[in-house]
């Protein structure tokens, strides 16, 4: 019994140390969650410490969307006219876009995930409105992540309005999703919705976080998230594979951002010497 356990013992302090290590030179406050899929005791790492979610929120609007979309089945195609209070900074696909044009749901979903367009999220939130929004992260179970305003709504950010989340919280989300997918089961959305979020995540363009900590060559389907002080990722590595796991890395506080970016890298390989 003690030699079968000790291996296993030594592995979690491993990973343990590293983490902290990391953390510790991460300039800020690191939170990290990570599992297989199917049974395993997760690493867990300040994993219920609220973060300022940044972009990586947008994976919930992500998942309310495909909800919504399983009861209207043609929402991918419908069109919304642009108005001009729509359009805001961090929008790289949008700004190709003017008042007045019309953009396609699935457009809007796709530049939200692969480019984290702001736009197209601030347009895809009043679509679906906060209220299912945050119908979908009850029913997803997620106990400290909420979404009270747009991305660059000054005035909101002004009166303490945050999108805030933990680690658990957002690797539990991709848990859900990757089981969904994997095991063709129904958990957040669909099998099949869960399939084709996975999809788009894969897409998902920034890849200087997590990716960056994985060997070359491992899918990840993920999303990212910046704003002052703060750099965010979360994926779901190899999901096609047969040894997928959730990885959730968040920081807060950070005097360097690009020590934050350096930390989320030396977690994410840390984590998949462990997991994979």
């Amino acid at each position: 019994m003690t030699a079968a356990v000790l291996p296993r013992v030594a592995a979690a302090s491993r990973i343990e140390d590293a983490i902290e290590r990391a953390a510790r030179d991460s300039s800020g406050t690191v939170g990290v969650f990570a599992r297989r899929l199917g049974s395993g005791t997760p690493v867990a790492y300040n994993a219920d410490e609220i973060f300022p979610s940044a972009s990586v929120i947008k994976l919930v609007v992500f998942v309310s969307l495909y909800q919504y979309a399983e009861h209207h089945p043609h929402v991918f195609d419908e069109t919304r006219v642009l108005e001009r209070d729509d359009f805001v900074g961090g929008s790289e696909i949008l700004d190709a876009y003017n008042p007045g044009d019309r953009i396609s749901i699935r457009t809007l979903a796709h530049a939200m995930i692969e480019q984290s367009d702001n736009t197209a999220s601030n347009v895809l939130i009043s679509y679906l409105g906060f209220e299912r929004i945050h119908a979908t992260i009850l029913g997803a179970g997620l106990r400290h992540t909420q979404l009270r305003r747009h991305f660059m709504d000054v005035n909101a950010i002004a009166h303490h309005s945050q999108n805030l989340t933990t680690a658990r919280d957002m690797g539990s989300l991709l848990l859900a999703i990757e089981r969904g997918a994997h095991e063709g089961v129904r958990t957040v959305a669909s099998p099949k919705s869960c399939r084709d979020m996975i999809d788009v995540l894969l897409r998902q363009e920034d890849r200087d976080k997590i990716a960056r900590g994985l060997p070359k060559g491992i899918p990840l389907a993920n999303k990212t998230g910046e704003i002052d002080g703060v750099r965010n990722d979360v994926g779901i590595v190899d999901p096609y594979g047969e040894s997928p796991y959730v990885i959730a890395v968040l920081t807060k506080d950070l005097n360097d951002f690009s020590l934050g970016n350096i930390a989320i890298r030396r977690i994410a390989r840390a984590v998949h010497g462990a997991l994979y």
